[in-house]
């Protein structure tokens, strides 16, 4: 920005000069009328020129003004500059619609007017400690409003001369109401976002138990039956046996409690009867078995991390998985026979049966066709692959294959989630869900877990 010219920058007449031109004796009268005309008139072009200079000084002081101005009404947040005595110099237009008051009202009045009294001695030492550190200072101070008062973020930073002196200060400041109101608005989305995640988990996991259904009513089916048959059984068994009691209590004789016991086989009967309750027993605890692994699958999985079998989970969950499977594919299991790791069994049981049943899917119609589920320690960390010999995953599948409602199952044999939450499952746990690169013949996908403490 051009500055003023200084006040002795302007064209002076010369009076000294002026006299030697006057006439002398002797000398010619018109040649040094012309002379004295000529200085004039160079003086009278040199004060043109310093007219012109300041009208251009002028204008460029008055589009600075404007510039400012239109920041300072266009600045959404609160700008308030500062004399060093404390006098409020300028402000933008929001302070106006903060206070309820014109612009011209706060100029040259104190600052402290304009803040709540119980935050006026904060922003004293705010003001004192930005001039001695000579660096920005943010407290939270309320400016007055027309109704109620507006909490503020403010940062009050010193404004220096150009001998580096404190010459006042400059306060930037955000309505703290309107920051609450958006973290609040943060919240509830990361909320919503977070019942969305568990919704789709449960969506995806009541996909699986839909496949399940005709496996479970199998398995259901056949220890209720077992159940139901011997039920029957100790019905009859009880008929007899309640004969039997009739006549030792009317006072039969022994030869005629022999003859009605071989007739009625009751010493037949009692082994069978064994048999009976020992049959519904296991039945009832078949059928208690089933309910308990349905319980355990249809767990949400949320709450704490706790300890648990990775092996017992993953078997249960490829149990489910054959169960309701079209076709019966060899499942076998491999690496250690139990590993303890710390994490949510009912998340980690959806992400393999997840895992279990797109291995199923591929090996649809393949003869031979051989699952492998193994646990292993690498690294420090807990180790589950599901490996196939199924056709294996193409190189341009493999680089979506995690994206959510990508699918390469035909129309309504996939919701394209299994692979997106089961990879934001393992992720959820410090873990990492992979495609291994190193698969042959087939698809091999492996997650790693935390392991319990004290797990070598």
């Amino acid at each position: 920005m051009a500055k003023n010219p200084p006040r002795d920058a302007a064209p002076s007449f010369d009076a000294s000069k002026l006299s030697a031109l006057l006439p002398k004796a002797g000398g010619a009268g018109d040649d040094v009328w012309f002379d004295v005309l000529s200085a004039v008139d160079r003086t009278y072009a040199d004060l043109v020129d310093y007219q012109e200079r300041l009208e251009r000084q002028n204008h460029e002081l008055e589009e600075l003004r404007s510039f400012l101005g239109s920041i300072l009404a266009s600045v959404s947040d609160v700008l308030i500059v500062v004399s060093r005595a404390g006098s409020i110099l300028e402000t933008s237009a929001s302070v106006a619609k903060l206070t309820g008051k014109p612009l011209w009202e706060w100029h040259s009045r104190p600052l402290a007017a304009m803040f709540a009294p119980a935050d006026v001695d904060a922003l004293d030492r705010a003001l004192a400690e930005a001039t001695n550190a000579r660096a920005p200072v943010t407290i939270e101070a309320s400016l007055i409003g027309p109704e109620e008062l507006a909490p503020l973020e403010l940062s009050i930073s010193p404004r220096m001369d150009d001998r580096g002196r404190v010459a006042g200060y400059v306060l930037t400041g955000r309505p703290v109401g309107e920051l609450r109101k958006a973290y609040s608005a943060l919240e509830k989305g990361h909320e919503a976002l977070k019942s969305t995640q568990a919704q789709l988990v449960r969506n995806e996991k009541l996909a699986s138990l839909g496949r399940l259904l005709a496996g479970v009513a199998h398995e259901l089916n056949n220890p209720i039956s077992f159940v139901y048959a011997n039920a029957h059984a100790l019905e009859r068994y009880a008929g007899k046996f309640e004969a039997y009691f009739e006549q030792v209590q009317s006072g039969a004789s022994r030869d005629e409690l022999i003859a009605l016991r071989e007739d009625l086989k009751l010493d037949r009967e009692v082994r069978n009867l064994r048999e009976a309750v020992r049959g519904a027993r296991e039945g009832a605890e078949r059928v208690r078995d089933i309910v308990e692994d349905l319980r355990r699958l249809s767990a949400d999985g949320t709450g704490e991390m706790v300890v648990f079998d990775l092996v017992e989970t993953a078997q249960v969950a490829a149990n489910w998985v054959s169960r309701g499977a079209r076709k019966s594919v060899d499942v076998r299991f491999s690496g250690l026979p139990a590993l303890r790791v710390r994490g949510r069994p009912g998340h980690i049981q959806q992400v393999v049966m997840n895992l279990v049943q797109n291995a199923f899917d591929a090996l649809e119609g393949r003869e031979g066709a051989c699952i492998e589920i193994g646990a292993e320690v690498d690294g420090g960390r807990a180790q589950l692959y599901v490996r196939d010999n199924g056709p294996g995953v193409p190189p341009e599948v493999a680089q979506t294959i995690f994206d959510p409602f990508f699918t390469t199952k035909p129309v309504g044999r996939g919701t394209g989630l299994g692979l997106s939450i089961s990879h934001k499952i393992a992720e959820e746990h410090g873990g990492r869900l992979r495609l291994c690169p190193d698969a042959q013949g087939g698809a091999c996908f492996r997650i790693d877990l935390e392991l319990a403490e004290g797990v070598q």
